[in-house]
């Protein structure tokens, strides 16, 4: 019989170990996107973002056709990490643009979470590219979004059965998080939940304004 540990699983992200990839999340892209209300799309690209720039996750920002077709980023990620380089594109695979593989050698992690638009194309094309070359992926599917439920879905099965891990926004924030006794990051990880994290962040706002609770306590 197997003795237990208290210690993680290694299949748990933390903030060291992994680099978000942040793909084609442009007005243009979103034009079209009906899987996902655009508002609910903005916020988790938001929270996740917030997230890997609070416990200092190395981000890469892409983009395809930004000045000749797809338009500007998102506004809410020039906001949260401003004067970051954006990689822009001509392939509709970003695995294979030269920069963008550059940039990914140069932070040197085999573990990547990606998100962008659409799942279909711009995420399975790298996901799958990736998965070949040995790295290891996860995807956040609801920063994601598709021109239809069934391209959504089947590219998330066609990613899934390849090797990729799905996961959410939400997850994606209180993995990185894990512990609610690491005070160094307590205030960060509430604070986004609060703002982004629905229904979550009104019950953290209610508990701590009404009776002073706190996770980190027994």
């Amino acid at each position: 019989m197997n003795k237990a540990t208290a210690v993680p699983g290694n299949a748990l992200l933390s903030p060291t170990d992994h680099a978000l990839v942040l793909i084609d999340h442009q007005s243009q892209m979103a034009f079209a996107t009906h899987t996902i209300d655009i508002s609910a799309l903005r916020n988790n690209v938001a929270l996740i973002s917030k997230g890997a720039k609070g416990f200092k996750v190395p981000v890469v920002l892409t983009t395809v056709a930004e000045k000749s077709f797809s338009g500007p980023l998102f506004p809410e990620l020039p906001a949260i990490f401003p004067g970051q380089p954006v990689f822009d594109r001509t392939s509709m695979n970003a695995w294979e643009d030269q920069g963008v593989i550059d940039e990914i050698n140069r932070i040197g992690k085999q573990r990547l979470v990606i998100a962008g638009l659409w799942t279909s194309v711009c995420i399975v094309g790298p996901t799958l590219s990736a998965i070949e070359q040995g790295f290891e992926i996860h995807v956040i599917t609801d920063a994601c979004g598709d021109v239809s439920d069934e391209a959504h879905e089947r590219a998330i099965t066609r990613m899934v059965q390849a090797g990729a891990v799905p996961i959410t926004s939400v997850q994606y924030l209180l993995e990185l998080q894990r512990d609610w006794a690491r005070g160094e990051t307590y205030d960060l990880t509430t604070g986004i939940a609060r703002e982004h994290a629905g229904g979550y962040g009104v019950g953290i706002q209610y508990a701590k304004t009404m009776f002073g609770a706190q996770e980190g306590g027994h």
